[in-house]
């Protein structure tokens, strides 16, 4: 029986490493190419912006359908403030989102992770309509499982070829697909599924927002690859953006997982009230946690959200169907004024989990830029409502 296992285990670690060799941990960095794309879409937007007004709308002309390196159903370029509507909003955080995601096709959310309460989303539709293949963010809900299980501590090395392996802030950090793939198997199905289900997978992350999808966990193992393509790829699982919020919330507040709440009225952000969904028991293992994210930024798939304040965060790169997918789930762990801020962008090739962790740490910059984070901000019920003249395009 155990040489069995051994053998399956071998044979799937083969298969692994072979899905690797087409594309070594689909989150890694790319050619730089991306990098200036994005910068030239960001100038684009900025050469358009009104910056002594409310009025912040990108109107440059949006490029024309990207769709290359594949069979991407989705363009890559957008309008992707198209249909918000930002009432209730904090109309700084979403100036900064706005810019920060130029032209590109996707989402930003931005949360206060002491409280659930959702600052902003740009493109509502797409954050809110539907969930998407979480890629190698899913790897943070399994770290924390395998912690919790004392499958592995953080100091282990996890032989994963004859001559090495990495530790769990390495695996992080590179977002190593066998190493979660060998977690998984680990754990086995039940207790990835159990750890999964209490972070927030497969049911709404907010409380009575209009539209927004439960997602889908999956209750067996995926016939691709069984559940270590679960836990490396995200596979069959499908993830809304304020699902990865409310889960960074968790671990940047110490493990309260918040309802989100969108407040959209006067009326209703006058009697906001942080509402707690469950208190998860983690704070013992986020500290162990914590440095593959903040790795993840110094010099890992994230580099690009680089900045003077520590940002901790992983990103996520696969294919969903027609449509590329790059993610980033993050927060800044430093000062009174947490945010957390979740990417989602789809499109063709350009979209990946390197490139939305430069649009996130884009979000940080044009925040810390205005003295965001140096501020004590009293907001008022009437200065959140907009007239709809702010931060669309």
């Amino acid at each position: 029986m155990m040489q069995s296992r051994n053998s399956v285990l071998k044979t799937f670690n083969l298969a692994v490493v072979f899905v690797l060799a087409g594309g070594m941990a689909f989150g890694a960095h790319k050619k730089p190419r991306h990098r200036a794309v994005h910068h030239a879409a960001q100038r684009t937007v900025r050469a358009h912006v009104t910056r002594h007004s409310l009025v912040h709308r990108a109107n440059y002309s949006v490029p024309g359908l990207v769709v290359r390196g594949g069979p991407w159903a989705e363009p890559t370029f957008a309008d992707s403030t198209l249909g918000d509507n930002v009432d209730g909003e904090d109309l700084d955080v979403r100036r900064a989102a706005v810019e920060a995601l130029g032209a590109y096709n996707g989402s930003v959310v931005v949360a206060d992770p002491n409280t659930g309460r959702i600052l902003s989303i740009v493109n509502q539709r797409l954050a809110l309509g539907g969930g998407f293949q979480p890629c190698s963010t899913i790897k943070v809900s399994v770290a924390l499982a395998a912690l919790s299980e004392k499958i592995i501590s953080p100091d282990d090395n996890l032989r994963l070829w004859r001559h090495g392996g990495y530790n769990l802030t390495q695996a992080l950090a590179h977002s190593n697909n066998l190493f979660f793939a060998t977690l998984g198997i680990k754990l086995g199905f039940d207790k990835v599924s159990y750890y999964a289900l209490m972070f927030g997978y497969g049911e709404k992350a907010g409380l009575n927002i209009p539209g927004e999808s439960p997602g889908r966990f999956p209750t067996e193992p995926p016939r691709n690859g069984g559940v270590g393509m679960l836990t490396s790829f995200g596979e069959e699982i499908s993830q809304t953006p304020l699902q990865l919020a409310a889960l960074m919330s968790a671990l940047a507040n110490g493990g309260t997982l918040y309802y989100l709440q969108y407040p959209r009225t006067q009326q209703d952000i006058s009697s906001f009230v942080p509402r707690i969904k469950r208190r998860l028991e983690i704070g013992n293992l986020i500290p162990d946690l914590k440095p593959g994210m903040l790795a993840a930024v110094e010099y890992g798939t994230a580099h690009r959200a680089l900045q003077d304040a520590p940002i901790a965060g992983k990103t996520g790169t696969c294919t969903d169907g027609s449509a590329h997918l790059g993610w980033f789930g993050s927060f800044n762990d430093v000062g009174s004024r947490k945010l957390v801020v979740v990417v989602l962008l789809t499109g063709g090739r350009p979209s990946i989990g390197p490139l939305a962790a430069g649009v996130a740490g884009d979000v940080y910059r044009n925040l810390e830029h205005n003295n965001y984070f140096a501020t004590s901000k009293l907001i008022t019920p009437a200065a959140l409502v907009s007239t709809q003249i702010c931060c669309g395009r």
